[in-house]
């Protein structure tokens, strides 16, 4: 079997929007994509790019995508990747195609000499263990936190 990595383009953004809902199923959530074509190509490849992506594919099918972009550490006084998803597809897992999107996006950082790639992984998550082995080290001591929707408008009401 054969896996190519490479950039996605703005010609990819339907392939990368149905990755993104095939993702949102497996995370037990197949309607809360809102996300639209038009709002990847934008946001992915227009002239403020938000994030940037790579598609793995296993035998010259997509098989799976790695979506990131660049956070800061004020105490390294660095930027790094933050992973906002990784997938990979049923039909292509255990096959190497993770640790491919995960080797590109390592070099990426040691490339752009940038200081770490970070990432969350839901607790139920069995991929948990694949990151372990990979010589990711799970932050105990700190718990994600999120506002949106309503409470965001409270917040940004004052």
């Amino acid at each position: 079997m054969t896996i190519e990595i490479r950039e996605a383009t703005a010609a990819d953004v339907g392939t990368l929007l149905g990755l993104v809902k095939e993702l949102a199923a497996y995370e037990k959530k197949p309607h809360a994509v809102k996300a639209t074509e038009a709002d990847l190509l934008r946001d992915g490849f227009g002239p403020e790019r938000r994030f940037e992506a790579r598609i793995a594919f296993l035998d010259g099918k997509p098989a799976g995508f790695a979506l990131f972009f660049a956070d800061y550490s004020t105490w390294e006084g660095r930027p790094g990747l933050f992973l906002e998803d990784l997938f990979v597809a049923e039909r292509a897992r255990r096959h190497g195609v993770g640790r491919a999107l995960l080797t590109d996006l390592a070099r990426t950082v040691v490339a752009r000499d940038w200081g770490r790639l970070n990432l969350n992984v839901l607790t139920w998550n069995p991929a948990r263990a694949f990151y372990h082995a990979l010589g990711f080290e799970h932050m105990e001591e700190w718990a994600p936190y999120r506002v949106d929707g309503e409470a965001l408008r409270r917040l940004a009401e004052g």
